[in-house]
């Protein structure tokens, strides 16, 4: 059986200190990676680290600030080594509305963080990627940017603009050996949650086949893969992570 091994590189997770992105960089670190949790929570990303290992450290990192992520990007190659796997995570579901009601503040908000931030992180990492001729990338993207959720239309547009941004990337290094890949998750039990209405929740999980939520266990094993040396060839995809709710 083919085994993840990703002992001494170094990985950084947005939004790493809760939901999906603590749950890959469990798995990053049980697979010997020294894992960087950038979290705009600095306290919670220090706890999460400290659980982790002495191989991990938590950072406090606002990923709409390119001078902040910048300052953490230098803080973490100081303190584990060269970055060579980025895991974007960071982001949030914004208000439940329609299109004519919702807020453009809130609008402006969402955007900024799930789509503005993965691109300057992105930005920000790729060039040591390229300069050291490795990386592995995966942009945390959601169901909601295939289909298009109800209700939901800031979060929906940030992440089908988080597949094409992968897409395009992906194409823009596949001549080096650097993978830029996403996921589509379907809805995790996660504090995501507590941003959204409970009919909306519901929403969700009516349109799972499987009849029940994403384990963040079960993305996190998905993603593990997909940022070890193991995907030599596949990028610019898209991987479904959906229950069966979208199959294409």
């Amino acid at each position: 059986m083919t085994q993840i091994d990703i002992a001494g590189q170094v990985a950084v997770i947005t939004g790493g200190a809760q939901g999906i992105g603590l749950a890959a960089a469990q798995a990053l670190s049980s697979a010997g990676a020294r894992t960087a949790l950038w979290d705009m929570d600095g306290q919670l990303a220090g706890r999460a680290a400290a659980d982790l290992g002495s191989d991990a450290a938590g950072f406090t990192v606002d990923v709409t600030d390119e001078a902040a992520i910048a300052a953490a990007l230098a803080d973490t190659e100081a303190a584990l080594g060269p970055v060579s796997i980025l895991v974007n995570s960071a982001g949030i579901a914004g208000p439940n509305a329609t299109v004519a009601e919702y807020d453009s503040a809130a609008w402006r908000q969402v955007i900024d963080i799930n789509l503005n931030g993965t691109f300057y992180v992105n930005k920000a990492l790729v060039p040591g990627m390229i300069e050291r001729g490795y990386g592995r990338i995966c942009n945390i993207a959601s169901i909601a940017g295939k289909e298009g959720n109800p209700n939901a239309s800031a979060y929906s547009a940030s992440k089908a603009a988080v597949i094409a941004l992968t897409k395009s990337l992906g194409k823009e290094l596949a001549g080096q050996d650097i993978a830029v890949n996403c996921v589509t998750p379907a809805a995790a039990k996660t504090r995501i949650f507590d941003q959204m209405k409970q009919e909306h929740i519901d929403y969700m999980l009516s349109k799972i086949p499987r009849n029940r939520f994403l384990q963040l266990d079960e993305a996190a094993n998905m993603i593990a893969w997909i940022v070890s040396p193991q995907n030599s060839f596949t990028t610019g995809a898209v991987f479904d992570l959906s229950g069966g709710r979208a199959t294409y």
